[in-house]
């Protein structure tokens, strides 16, 4: 398949909770493959000691049964205390996602919903997030 680009971006409007959460993008139904090691995010979030977890909504899997939403299953605790870069491995970083060759495969019938989120910090009025990810599909 050809590789795509799901650009994204998200400028907090205003303060939000801890476990506050962003949908990034919502990656296409079928078999898609998220080229993590590929993609690349820039994240400004300003509250100090502030973690990102990314994951991804609930959805419908191919065979009509539901895959249970998982918010750290493709980052679990990035540390973005400060604003800063990152790709490759910083995006990959959980066993899976390594074993894997910095990929995570999705199979669905509607799409999957990519998210961020802040689990120990609220994200402050004027946070952004701006990247890509970068996938394939089957």
């Amino acid at each position: 398949g050809r590789v795509r680009v799901a650009f994204f971006t998200h400028d907090q409007s205003a303060a939000g909770d801890a476990t506050s959460s962003v949908a990034l993008c919502k990656l296409p139904a079928g078999k898609v493959r998220l080229l993590l090691g590929s993609s690349f995010m820039r994240v400004n979030w300003t509250t100090g000691s502030a973690t990102l977890d990314l994951g991804w909504d609930a959805y419908t899997k191919m065979d009509g049964t539901t895959q249970i939403a998982d918010p750290n299953g493709l980052i679990d605790g990035l540390d973005v205390d400060t604003a800063g870069y990152y790709s490759g491995e910083d995006l990959g970083a959980l066993a899976a996602v390594v074993a894997a060759g910095g990929t995570k495969v999705f199979e669905s019938k509607d799409g999957v919903v990519i998210r961020a989120t802040s689990q120990d910090k609220a994200i402050a009025s004027g946070d952004d997030l701006i990247g890509y990810f970068l996938y394939v599909v089957d």
